[in-house]
């Protein structure tokens, strides 16, 4: 059985700098053949709502846009709280998120942490 690792993003994009390393550490553990999870909580949500990444950019790295498509096409999932969505003010609709972001319920949360070998937090 794989391993996996749940990287929990609860920063936003009030704070660019940490936005990267999520998806920076998802794309190696999936080149590791770890499954690798990003769940997007409280002002995290902001960081995958759509247009947003296109716009974070820090010193000589790309866009957070285009980290987040190659963490995307080496197969990390995105899931977005349905809870912190209500909280922003935000529908929870797939339309407001990246693809391929999928917005689940907050016991979501619960089992992943369970499920998962390490857990990570930014």
């Amino acid at each position: 059985m794989a391993k996996k690792i749940l990287y929990v993003q609860t920063s936003g994009t009030d704070t660019p700098e940490r936005l990267y390393a999520p998806f920076i550490l998802a794309k190696t553990a999936r080149e590791m053949n770890i499954d690798a999870t990003i769940y997007f909580l409280g002002m995290g949500v902001t960081t995958v709502m759509k247009g947003n990444a296109e716009k974070i950019k820090l010193g000589s790295f790309p866009t957070v846009k285009q980290v987040m498509d190659e963490a995307v096409k080496a197969g990390v999932r995105m899931l977005v709280c349905g809870q912190s969505c209500q909280m922003l003010g935000l529908k929870g609709a797939p339309e407001e998120f990246e693809d391929p972001a999928k917005v689940v319920g907050a016991a979501t949360l619960n089992d992943l942490v369970l499920e998962h070998d390490a857990v990570l937090s930014f």
